[in-house]
C-alpha cells in the first residue's frame, strides 16, 4: 500500500526527472488521498490528455527506477487499459484519454479544480469526486464500492452532475456508460440509503431510450 507521504515522495522523485512541465489528472484512490478520504492506496491512477505528456512521464519514471508491468494481469482484455509501471510493490496505472469504458471528458477536466505542483515540472489536477464515483463503476471491484461509499458519506453529492456526465459519456460514444453506472449505483443503494431513487429511475429511462434508438438504427440498416 502507498501512504499519502509515500505518494508525495514518488511524485517528487519522478518530477525531478522530467525535462519539461506536464499535466496529469489524479483519479481513483490517488485522488481520494488528496481529498483526505483515504490514508493509502494500492496503486497511483493518473489520466493524461496528451500522449506526449504520458510519454515524458513514463521516461521520467523509468529514470527514477520504475519498470514495465503487464496491464493484462490486472485488467484482463478490457478496452482502454493503462500503461502500467512498477517499483517494488508500488504501481502506476497511466491512462490516456479513456478509463476503461469512460472518456475523461473536457467537462471532467474542467471540474478538476484542486491542483498540486511537484517541484517545477509535474502538475497534478485532482478529479472532482463526482467523476471519481462515475469512473469507479468502470472497474467495479469491491474496493471501488467501498471508495464510493466513503465519498458519499463525506461529501455532499449532486446526483445531477453524475447524471449529466453519464449523458455526456453516451454522446461521446461510450454505450456501456449508462448500464455500468446504473448497475454500480444499484449495488451502492443496497449499502447506503442516500443514493437517489430519482437518479436510478432517470438512468433506467435513458438506458431504455438508448436500447430503442439502437434497435431503430439496426432496423434501418436492413
Amino acid at each position: 500500500m502507498i501512504s499519502i507521504l509515500e505518494q508525495q515522495t514518488l511524485f517528487l522523485n519522478i518530477s525531478r526527472q522530467l525535462k519539461r512541465e506536464i499535466i496529469a489528472f489524479a483519479i481513483g484512490g490517488t485522488a481520494m488521498m488528496f481529498y483526505n478520504l483515504k490514508d493509502s492506496t494500492k496503486d497511483i491512477d493518473l489520466v493524461f490528455v496528451s500522449n506526449e505528456d504520458r510519454k515524458e512521464f513514463i521516461a521520467a519514471a523509468k529514470k527514477a527506477g520504475w519498470t514495465n508491468f503487464n496491464a493484462e494481469v490486472i485488467y484482463g482484455e478490457r478496452k482502454n487499459i493503462p500503461i502500467m509501471l512498477k517499483l517494488i510493490e508500488e504501481r502506476l496505472d497511466l491512462f490516456l484519454h479513456e478509463v476503461i469504458d469512460f472518456t475523461f471528458s473536457k467537462e471532467m477536466q474542467k471540474r478538476a479544480a484542486i491542483i498540486r505542483q511537484f517541484e517545477k515540472n509535474l502538475i497534478i489536477k485532482v478529479a472532482d469526486y463526482h467523476d471519481i464515483i462515475l469512473m469507479k463503476c468502470a472497474t467495479d471491484r469491491i474496493k471501488d464500492i467501498d471508495d464510493a461509499r466513503a465519498i458519499i458519506a463525506n461529501k455532499e453529492i449532486n446526483w445531477q452532475i453524475i447524471l449529466k456526465e453519464a449523458k455526456n459519456q453516451l454522446s461521446l460514444g461510450n454505450e456501456k456508460a449508462l448500464m455500468e453506472l446504473g448497475r454500480f449505483l444499484e449495488k451502492l443503494q443496497v449499502l447506503v440509503k442516500n443514493v437517489s431513487d430519482k437518479i436510478l429511475d432517470e438512468l433506467w429511462e435513458l438506458f431504455l431510450k438508448q436500447i430503442e434508438e439502437k434497435r431503430k438504427r439496426l432496423k434501418n440498416k436492413r
